[in-house]
């Protein structure tokens, strides 16, 4: 069933009550968030009250069919007087990206100048978060915030490994969290949003973040970061929980990469977009990682999947790999320049590809595995700050090999069909 919106009645009818109109909406996307909502939405309040006390807000905690008692906990939760809270159950497909669509939807309904969203597992937000993300768009003019955080070495696998590298690569801009979780957006580009017909695929799922931002750099709209302080959230483990939100991160990225291939190619070098706020040097909370698993799963990869791999990567990078595979767990390593001619290899393809475009990125999964239990090898000894240097690496390798993968496209330039491998 494809949905027109994604707000229930009773959210139209709390909006009218309210009289239609808010100059701040805050969305928060929850799922089974009963331990960490209150927490947030008291952050977010205090924030409000301390910042815009004079200006009018709502707060829509859009849910995705809790069944805990986030809802409960969130509805028991109080705030500021001048505060609206609207505690909803969005409709569409299940995901973080349909949870925002309704939280688009309400801002452009409510015709407010700033639009933030946050995480609901997030233990370090603070009230000042909210500062962060809205004023520039308040009083500086930007469109779209992104967040600038400091998250322990092993947090942040997906955006490390490629999405943040791609956007660099690809777009030009140096973002450090494409895909964050937490933004500032301008009304402008809420109702560039709310345009979209995007809401049965993998956006509405995890690729919201980095369509969102893809968006804001390819369409010209005013792209700045702000520094939020360290992030601290439930950690997840990428060799256990992962590999559905690579599948939905990347797929989107590959298909933006269609949607503007006449950006990307002309594109050279990059630049930094403006960061606000005071960056201060911090060391999270540690995050546990199961680095023998990931190595295994790689392993398995190559077991199950080598065969079209071979079909996709160079000569050179299967053997590469099927090297890798052979290294003790305590020595793997997995070279960047490698990853990033097998990135650009399956990315040539996703656009060739005539067959499922999302089950050939879910070839890649294991891959991600190897690379990221390559970077952990790296990393053992390091401070997040010291790992911190091996990611703005990687993504600057990204960057000078982009002729590589332009070199693909240009073999198959003039051929209207698309290929397999």
């Amino acid at each position: 069933m494809k949905y027109d919106t994604a707000l229930r009645e009773y959210v139209h009818q709390k909006i009218a009550e309210i009289g239609g109109k808010a100059d701040i909406v805050i969305g928060i996307p929850t799922f089974n968030s009963e331990n960490t909502i209150a927490g947030v939405l008291r952050a977010v309040g205090q924030g409000l009250a301390k910042h815009y006390p004079d200006r009018r807000a709502v707060v829509l905690i859009s849910d995705g069919g809790s069944l805990d008692y986030t809802r409960e906990n969130a509805q028991r939760t109080k705030l500021a007087a001048h505060v609206t809270k609207i505690v909803a159950i969005y409709r569409g497909l299940p995901g973080k990206g349909t949870s925002l669509r309704a939280v688009f939807e309400a801002a452009a309904r409510l015709n407010a100048s700033a639009c933030a969203v946050f995480d609901s597992d997030l233990r370090s937000i603070t009230g000042d978060w909210v500062k962060a993300l809205v004023d520039p768009i308040l009083s500086q003019g930007y469109d779209f915030v992104s967040p600038y955080y400091v998250r322990h070495k092993y947090d942040g696998t997906i955006t490390n490994n490629i999405a943040r590298a791609l956007t660099q690569a690809l777009y030009g801009k140096r973002i450090r969290q494409p895909i964050g979780g937490d933004f500032g957006f301008s009304r402008n580009l809420v109702e560039r949003f709310t345009k979209e017909d995007v809401w049965e695929t993998d956006v509405a799922r995890f690729g919201i973040d980095i369509w969102m931002t893809t968006i804001a750099i390819c369409e010209g709209f005013r792209v700045c970061e702000a520094f939020l302080g360290a992030k601290v959230h439930d950690p997840k483990d990428p060799s256990a929980s992962l590999g559905p939100m690579w599948r939905q991160v990347v797929g989107t990225l590959f298909g933006a990469m269609s949607r503007y291939e006449q950006v990307w190619k002309k594109v050279v070098g990059s630049e930094a977009v403006p960061l606000l706020g005071e960056v201060k040097a911090l060391e999270p909370e540690p995050i546990q990682v199961d680095h023998a698993r990931l190595v295994s799963n790689f392993r398995e990869g190559l077991g199950h999947f080598g065969a079209l791999w071979r079909e996709v990567v160079s000569p050179e990078s299967f053997a590469a790999l099927e090297a890798l595979a052979k290294e003790p767990v305590e020595k793997f390593h997995f070279p960047i320049e490698l990853w990033v001619r097998v990135v650009y290899d399956f990315a040539y393809t996703f656009q060739r590809w005539s067959r499922d475009k999302y089950k050939l990125v879910d070839l890649m999964t294991p891959l991600y595995y190897g690379r990221t239990a390559g970077f952990i090898t790296d990393a053992a000894e390091m401070t997040t700050e010291q790992a911190d240097e091996i990611v703005d690496l990687q993504a600057q390798r990204f960057e000078d090999m982009k002729p590589y993968l332009l070199s693909r496209f240009e073999r198959w330039e003039g051929r209207s069909a698309p290929v397999d491998a």
